[in-house]
């Protein structure tokens, strides 16, 4: 399996569906997108072996994978579509409470280079109620970083560790975060992210401002941050319209292209594996 599979916990989540249950997920025939993003749905520089299959978030995607020269090339919407199915329960609005913002994040191999002080300024004129700040793993682990939220009197948390080369994965990754969309009425980012998708699908009202920052060496091939202001302008702002962001997120997440356990058992080649069977 192709270790981006396992990000985020995808093929765990995607197991779970399938009917395998828990445990360490069976190999995947194929690449499963494991972030939104504006390209052919693989994230530059990952190594991939020709005609393995390509297992897209949406249509949009496909249909960009297939004008650069993709071929094998399937649609079964993002995973975490599939932990909504199987968690569809949302709790009442009256719960929900405050904002989850999620400043735009580095990893391993790129870091981001912006101003968090202008940034904590901007959320605290900005945001109506309590502010919760998830820091990815890579922020979150910078003291200073993570510090500079705290002081600033939010909540700060860490949904996970992503994982990398089969290591570390965190397979409840999906599960947390869909526990904390679903505790704020509110999304927030500086770029418009999977998260803020998600925040979308989980029944929050979205909000995409403030300073996008800089991602060290960023890939400019698909139009970056200049080409999502103008592609997606419905979702920038401090305040959305709802109805169009909810529309649009069904589209991006691939939502009505979701299968159902035994199309997804074929596709991902699990297709001779016994419900309820998972590897050790």
């Amino acid at each position: 399996m192709h270790h981006a599979n396992h990000f985020y916990g995808h093929a765990h989540v995607l197991a779970r569906y399938a009917g395998l249950g828990e445990g360490h997920p069976p190999r995947i025939n194929g690449y499963v997108q494991h972030g939104w993003n504006i390209g052919d749905g693989l994230a530059p520089g990952h190594p991939y072996a020709d005609r393995t299959p390509s297992l897209l978030w949406s249509e949009q995607t496909r249909r960009r994978a297939w004008s650069v020269g993709r071929r094998n090339v399937v649609v079964i919407g993002a995973p975490f579509v599939y932990l909504l199915a199987m968690r569809p329960q949302d709790p009442p609005e009256s719960e929900r409470e405050g904002t989850i913002w999620y400043p735009f994040h580095g990893w391993e191999g790129q870091h981001v280079r912006g101003d968090h002080k202008e940034l904590i300024a901007r959320i605290r004129d900005t945001e109506p109620g309590p502010v919760t700040v998830c820091l990815y793993w890579h922020e979150y682990g910078m003291r200073k970083v993570r510090r500079l939220y705290e002081n600033a009197g939010f909540r700060v948390i860490c949904h996970g560790y992503r994982g990398h080369w089969w290591k570390d994965t965190d397979p409840h990754f999906l599960d947390k975060q869909l526990t904390e969309l679903r505790r704020h009425k509110r999304v927030a980012s500086n770029r418009l992210t999977s998260a803020i998708f998600y925040g979308i699908a989980a029944g929050c009202e979205p909000a995409v401002y403030g300073d996008p920052m800089v991602l060290a060496n960023e890939d400019p091939t698909f139009g970056g941050t200049a080409r999502v202001r103008r592609q997606w302008p419905e979702l920038h702002g401090e305040s959305v319209d709802l109805p169009t962001a909810v529309a649009l997120a069904r589209a991006e997440l691939g939502t009505d292209h979701r299968c159902t356990p035994a199309e997804l058992r074929e596709l991902l080649g699990w297709a001779n594996r016994q419900e309820g069977r998972v590897d050790h």
